[in-house]
């Protein structure tokens, strides 16, 4: 008969180096100095909470990140075409390298003689494992959707094989030596982040694109870790070691990718009188903060939020006139925060987080056309597809004040889902450049384009965070 908690009294002769080596899955705790009490605690998997569940806890990121990749699937063209507004020149394919930086890293750390999770031989089995599924499913899928690049140049954009390629190698480092440090893990992850991003500001994948291959990297180092664990029954050379490193402090200091929805509550061009409606976006970026204690820290975040503007329609009394459309370009602003947060801790799995901040909103400038039946009328070289562009909006650069609270559910430890909602306050002046019809009206040109309008930036952002805790 088992019990899951017995004291047992042992003679002299029997010590507790006679216990084979086959109930090692048995954990044995000294109750007092004397080798004679002890407590055998058998495991109870049977009574761990769904998301306790070993299988559940490794699925949780991917899946997280797969549904994401299907919410964003619609928004896919939107999000390209802010980057081809804001950045459609860059060029830069350090993602081409980056990707496997954190294998490179985890086998340097091996031949520097650093003890991690396993030796070296079964460290290029589990690697090598982890390789091939992860190959197997992108290149299955690529070649079976048939997606189109953002580029035009091939059908093999879903999923992007950079991606699951960073973040395999970033999951492989961390299985490895996130045991020994935290730092390992938020290295190679951030590196993994880096090489996402690197893609789709390559214009070389779309972010579901990115989303799922982020997904794919993880799952399949966690599936190969799963089998080699499975054939050497046990989950690591050195795992006995490492696993008596205490690394958590039990500060919830986090570091979180976030997104979601953006919702004005004053008309950013309400003075320009360019918009009648209050705007709506979207917000994406990076979070985190460091605890100094359970409840304080400090923290910050970076990220994008745009804002697309409806355009203004108007019908001339002259039907032979037709009608006319002042189309603005989207507003976007790149933004800096840094400010205290505070921590209550309803319970190990609910975490309640608030904080403000204080920061900069870098701006975007942007086009407002015009586009009617009289453009119709002018040739290709002076108003392309059809739209005339008659001005450039300049917003400045602005001091901005944030403040939000975000709610956690931690599926263990290290990882939770956090919903959140901020209010964002700046002010902005927007200056408008006219193109060269006014410019070569004097009076016009020095009236127009000395024009300096003063904008209320107010919005609430609404959205998930994926929340990586350290």
């Amino acid at each position: 008969m088992l019990l899951t908690s017995a004291n047992a009294q042992v003679n002299d002769s029997i010590s507790l180096d006679s216990i084979p080596v086959a109930y090692s899955k048995f954990s044995l705790t000294p109750i007092n100095d004397s080798v004679k009490d002890f407590k055998l605690d058998l495991p109870m998997d049977g009574n761990q909470g769904f998301f306790q569940k070993p299988l559940v806890k490794k699925s949780i990121a991917p899946v997280i990140l797969f549904a994401a990749a299907g919410a964003t699937w619609g928004e896919r063209e939107h999000i390209r075409e802010i980057r081809n507004r804001y950045i459609p020149t860059f060029r830069h394919h350090y993602d081409d390298y980056l990707q496997y930086s954190p294998a490179v890293a985890t086998f340097g750390l091996k031949a520097a003689g650093i003890k991690g999770r396993n030796n070296l031989g079964r460290t290029a089995i589990s690697y090598g494992a982890s390789l091939l599924i992860m190959g197997a499913i992108v290149n299955s899928i690529k070649y079976t959707a048939k997606v189109e690049r953002p580029d035009g140049s091939s059908r093999n954009s879903f999923p992007s094989g950079h991606t699951s390629n960073s973040f395999m190698n970033a999951t492989f480092l961390h299985k490895e030596y996130g045991l020994v440090s935290p730092a390992y893990s938020i290295g190679g992850y951030s590196v993994a982040t880096i090489t996402g991003l690197g893609r789709g500001l390559n214009n070389r994948h779309w972010i579901s694109d990115v989303l799922a291959g982020a997904g794919i990297g993880i799952i399949s180092t966690e599936l190969g870790y799963f089998f080699v664990n499975k054939f050497y029954k046990n989950e690591g050379d050195n795992i006995g070691l490492l696993s008596k490193i205490e690394n958590h402090n039990g500060h919830p200091s986090f570091i979180a990718l976030k997104a979601g929805a953006a919702l004005s509550v004053t008309n950013f061009l309400k003075e320009s009188e360019l918009d009648d409606d209050k705007e709506t976006g979207l917000e994406m970026g990076l979070e985190g903060a460091y605890f100094f204690s359970k409840n304080w820290g400090i923290g910050g975040s970076f990220g994008f939020s745009s804002f697309t503007v409806k355009p203004l329609h108007f019908d001339f009394d002259d039907p032979e006139l037709g009608s006319m459309d002042i189309i603005t370009e989207s507003l976007g602003f790149l933004n800096v925060d840094l400010g205290p947060y505070y921590a209550h801790h309803f319970s190990d799995d609910w975490l309640l987080m608030l904080k403000a901040t204080g920061g900069y909103s870098f701006p975007a400038h942007g086009k407002v056309l015009v586009k009617g039946d009289l453009i119709d009328q002018l040739d290709e070289e002076e108003a392309p597809n059809g739209e005339l562009v008659v001005a450039e909006y300049r917003p400045s650069r602005a001091f901005r004040f944030s403040t939000g609270a975000a709610l956690t559910y931690k599926f263990n430890p290290e990882l939770g889902l956090s919903a959140y909602v901020d209010y964002h306050h700046s002010n902005a002046k927007i200056s408008y450049l006219y193109d060269e019809v006014i410019e070569d009206d004097e009076g016009m040109n020095t009236e127009a384009n000395s024009d300096t309008v003063k904008e209320k930036i107010r919005y609430f952002t609404v959205g998930l965070r994926l929340t990586a805790f350290f």
